[in-house]
């Protein structure tokens, strides 16, 4: 009787141990699954998804800048329920079982947003798929105490796209969309055209706007110093909005998105006493609109 006491209270006592142990989903691509897809390739935007079956995408996002910047995201068919502390590691695929497990870093997803990973530590991600290991997310199932979710990323032909990815960041602007969106730039005395400096800045807007399609409005305005008389100032900022027109026309622009206006000598920023404030008071004040997505 007592042996039987034994054995049923051994048999609970294992039940109960077994139940507490949290279990894990695992989420991969497999080998033959494993696909990493170029969705954006220009120099306003480098994007590389791998797909993860049944949890989302895992995407790689670098956007022109005058800084290089890469952002990493976890985009889950199901966003976070709740806010939880993610462990990053670099795990070594099956077939490398001599290899160990590298912790990566601690990072935290936020209730009702996709995961979310910039700077060092997505430079650090792409690293380790290069070396053709898995980084893997670990986290606590926000449904279920009792669960642990796990989410690698394969190497399994990340590197031909990767290549691509990375020729395609190297070519990217230099400058985004906030750095030319208001531009004031300046002209010689007289001139219709722009002085040297201020023509390499209008190119860098030509170029920006060359590939990207979401540019719904340009705004001219041209001004003059108050050297020459109303009449004459006056026909002469019409003419530098009227050469500007037609640049922003070539580019492909409809006219109907571009709005021109000449101020003469109206609307002064500085003196116009002086040399100096005259070269400032010679300008075109050039503003961007974009389709907001």
């Amino acid at each position: 009787m007592n042996k039987l006491f034994a054995t049923t209270v051994a048999t609970v006592l294992v039940s109960i141990s077994t139940s507490a142990v949290a279990l894990d989903k695992h989420y991969v691509a497999k080998p033959q699954q494993s696909t990493w897809q170029m969705v954006a390739n220009t120099p306003l935007e480098c994007r590389l998804v791998h797909p993860i079956p049944n949890y989302g995408d895992a995407v790689f996002s670098s956007y022109a800048s005058k800084k290089i910047s890469l952002d990493f995201e976890l985009k889950m068919k199901r966003p976070m329920g709740k806010t939880r502390d993610v462990s990053l590691v670099s795990m070594p695929p099956a077939w490398r079982p001599g290899e160990g497990a590298t912790r990566l870093n601690t990072i935290r997803f936020f209730q009702q947003f996709d995961g979310y990973v910039g700077g060092q530590t997505a430079w650090n991600i792409l690293g380790e798929l290069e070396k053709g290991r898995y980084p893997t997310f670990s986290y606590q199932e926000w449904r279920s105490r009792d669960e642990r979710i796990e989410v690698g990323l394969s190497s399994v032909l990340f590197q031909p796209s990767y290549n691509v990815f990375s020729d395609c960041i190297a070519n990217l602007l230099p400058y985004s969309f906030e750095d030319i969106a208001f531009t004031i730039l300046h002209y010689d005395r007289t001139s219709v055209e722009l002085n040297k400096q201020s023509q390499k800045r209008l190119a860098q807007i030509a170029e920006y706007i060359k590939h990207n399609q979401d540019i719904d409005l340009v705004l001219v305005s041209t001004y003059t110093d108050a050297v020459d008389s109303k009449s004459v100032s006056q026909s002469l900022s019409e003419k530098r909005a009227e050469v500007l027109q037609n640049y922003f026309k070539s580019l492909g622009l409809p006219e109907d998105r571009i709005q021109v206006q000449g101020y003469g000598k109206r609307r002064p920023v500085d003196d116009n006493a002086s040399p100096l404030g005259r070269d400032k008071n010679r300008r075109v004040v050039i503003s961007l609109g974009r389709t907001q997505v």
